[in-house]
C-alpha cells in the first residue's frame, strides 16, 4: 500500500469512499462525507495532513484504487482560566469496507501521526473506540485532565481520547475540549446536506444496534 496527499482529482472518489465506510455505522445513513466536502475550505483544515492510502506499493507504480483517507483539523481546549489552548484533532478516517479489519486503518493513522509530529503538532484529541486507537498511542483524555464538553467534568468518558505527541506540550493544565464547529455542518445546514447527498447513488438507511441513540 502507498500513502500520498489527496488531490482535487481525488475528491469525489474519497467522498464516496467515506460515505461507504460510515454508512449506517453511527446513524442511519451518514454525514461524514459531507463534513469532508465542506472542510476542505475551512481555515482549520490542514492540507499537509490530508492523506489517502492507495493500492500498490511504491511511488513508481500506478496510483491505484483509493482504499483509505484521513484528514486533520486545528482545534482548541478552553483552559480553566478561560484562555484558549491550541490543539488538533483528526477524522473522519475512512477505510473501504472491503479492506477493513486488515490493519490498513492503523497503518494509515500511524503514518499520519508521524507526519503530524514532524510538523510540530503537540496534542491530539478525538472520539473513538479505545480498543482500536490505543494501538496508535491514544488513551483516555481524562488522564490528561482534558474534559469533554458534553459530559460532566468528573466523568471518565470512554470514547474521548487524547495523545500528547510532544512530551510536556500539555503539561499539568486542565481544560475542556469542544469539537471544531466544522464537524456539525450537516446538522446546521440540513437542506444543503440533503441536496449534496442526492448526488450519490441511493442507499438504504437502517437503524442498527451500536448506533447513537439506538434502542430495542
Amino acid at each position: 500500500m502507498n500513502v500520498r496527499f489527496e488531490t482535487p482529482n481525488d475528491y469525489r472518489e474519497v467522498e464516496n469512499l467515506t460515505r461507504e465506510a460510515f454508512w449506517n455505522v453511527y446513524r442511519p445513513g451518514c454525514t461524514e462525507h459531507y463534513v469532508l466536502n465542506q472542510y476542505r475550505n475551512n481555515p482549520d483544515f490542514i492540507p499537509e495532513l490530508d492523506l489517502v492510502m492507495t493500492e500498490g506499493d511504491g511511488e513508481h507504480q500506478s496510483p491505484g484504487k483509493i482504499i483509505g483517507h484521513v484528514m486533520f483539523s486545528k482545534a482548541e481546549i478552553i483552559l480553566d482560566d478561560g484562555t484558549n489552548f491550541p490543539s488538533w484533532t483528526f477524522g473522519p478516517i475512512s477505510i473501504h469496507p472491503d479492506y477493513k479489519r486488515k490493519g490498513y486503518g492503523l497503518k494509515l493513522l500511524q503514518y499520519a501521526i508521524g507526519k503530524a509530529k514532524e510538523m510540530g503538532i503537540g496534542l491530539l484529541q478525538m472520539e473513538g473506540n479505545i480498543e482500536f486507537y490505543r494501538h496508535a498511542g491514544f488513551d483516555l483524555a481524562s488522564k490528561l485532565n482534558i474534559h469533554y464538553h458534553a459530559e460532566p467534568r468528573e466523568s471518565v468518558v470512554p470514547y474521548f481520547l487524547a495523545q500528547e505527541l510532544i512530551p510536556g506540550y500539555w503539561g499539568r493544565r486542565e481544560g475542556t475540549y469542544c469539537p471544531p464547529k466544522g464537524y456539525f455542518v450537516a446538522d446546521e445546514n440540513p437542506e444543503a446536506f440533503e441536496a449534496y447527498e442526492a448526488t450519490f447513488p441511493q442507499k438504504e438507511k437502517l437503524r442498527l444496534p451500536g448506533q447513537l441513540g439506538y434502542e430495542e
